[in-house]
């Protein structure tokens, strides 16, 4: 589905940040593709996915939260990983099907901005770019944060 107004909003960050109607189409949308999992408003599932609503691993990650979060949502996720003392060995993250690269820009934006406390925004190019990119699941790993 386009969404070329809210795409130029995405695009253009203003001094107080992100537009709502950005940030109400992201959680939306979060709420329609990412909440099976990952639960209502990034909570997490115990033993299936992870809490997305985790600041200080965003922050970590800096200027690579862009590309980590573009990368998984288009190329999935492979466990192991442990996040607050909690280990998720199970089923992958399998890549986002279904959605559109400008879908999944706000769904991106919505996890950095809300759940990562970032400044940050991602845009279909940038998913585009991560679809086709180099990155791994090892480079993913390597990415992460020691201190989870």
């Amino acid at each position: 589905m386009m969404r070329p107004v809210v795409l130029g909003a995405v695009a253009a960050l203003s001094s107080v940040g992100l537009s709502q109607q950005v940030l109400a189409d992201g959680a939306q949308l979060f709420e329609d593709n990412c909440a099976i999992c990952h639960n209502a408003g990034g909570t997490g599932t115990p033993g299936l996915a992870p809490a997305l609503d985790r600041p200080e691993f965003w922050q970590a990650l800096g200027d690579d939260a862009g590309a980590y979060v573009s990368t998984v949502v288009t190329k999935g996720f492979n466990m192991p990983i442990t996040v607050r003392g909690e280990r998720y060995a199970g089923m992958p993250m399998i890549p986002v099907t279904g959605v559109s690269d400008d879908d999944l820009a706000l769904i991106s934006t919505w996890v950095l901005a809300e759940l990562g406390g970032l400044d940050q925004t991602v845009s279909a190019d940038d998913i585009a770019t991560a679809r086709g990119g180099a990155l791994s699941n090892a480079d993913l790993k390597a990415l992460r944060p020691e201190s989870e």
